[in-house]
């Protein structure tokens, strides 16, 4: 079992560690976490896959059909919820995001040309929107306006060991971290 880090500032670290190491490695738990946000009046969530991250700008990057509920709800109130659970790690955060989507633009346009030629760039390309009941018929794909990127900028984090020695958790934020169970 790994050695227990035992600073606030020794777990954040390693926390903004690893959210970068999930952006760029397929297996590690964190690569697709549950994002929240509001329906109306009722919670809705959906797993996404976490592609970039700026710890320095507390910022983390996911793509999406811009046709997508969550689109909507983003743009209607732009505050959601990642969950993110590593069972190797005994950690869960929960990261408390404002939302920014983006479907035009420089950095929507760099990111399509990395992907385009690649297998994700399908789930992109649907002519229908996400939840559509299929067709018989196989229309032609559509081209990149269904693309977006979203920008979850990160407010608070709310960090959770599960540990045999005793269970630990901290808050972290733009004021500090503060311990809520040591």
């Amino acid at each position: 079992m790994p050695t227990r880090l035992e600073t606030l500032t020794e777990i954040e670290a390693a926390a903004w560690m690893e959210l970068a190491r999930a952006a760029s490695d397929r297996s590690h738990a964190w690569r697709t976490p549950v994002l929240a946000t509001v329906d109306g009046a009722a919670a809705d969530a959906r797993t996404v896959v976490l592609r970039e991250v700026d710890a320095s700008s507390h910022t983390l990057l996911f793509f999406t059909d811009s046709r997508a509920g969550k689109v909507r709800q983003a743009r209607g109130r732009p505050q959601g919820t990642l969950v993110f659970w590593s069972p190797a790690l005994g950690w869960q955060l929960r990261c408390a995001v404002t939302l920014q989507v983006e479907d035009t633009g420089l950095a929507v346009a760099s990111r399509w040309a990395t992907i385009k030629l690649s297998p994700a760039a399908q789930d992109y390309l649907s002519p229908l929107p996400p939840g559509a009941p299929r067709d018989a018929a196989v229309p032609a794909l559509a081209q990149r306006e269904n693309f977006a990127v979203v920008t979850a900028a990160v407010q608070a984090i709310d960090w959770l060991e599960l540990h045999p020695d005793g269970h630990r958790r901290a808050r972290f934020s733009s004021a500090g971290g503060c311990w809520l169970q040591p």
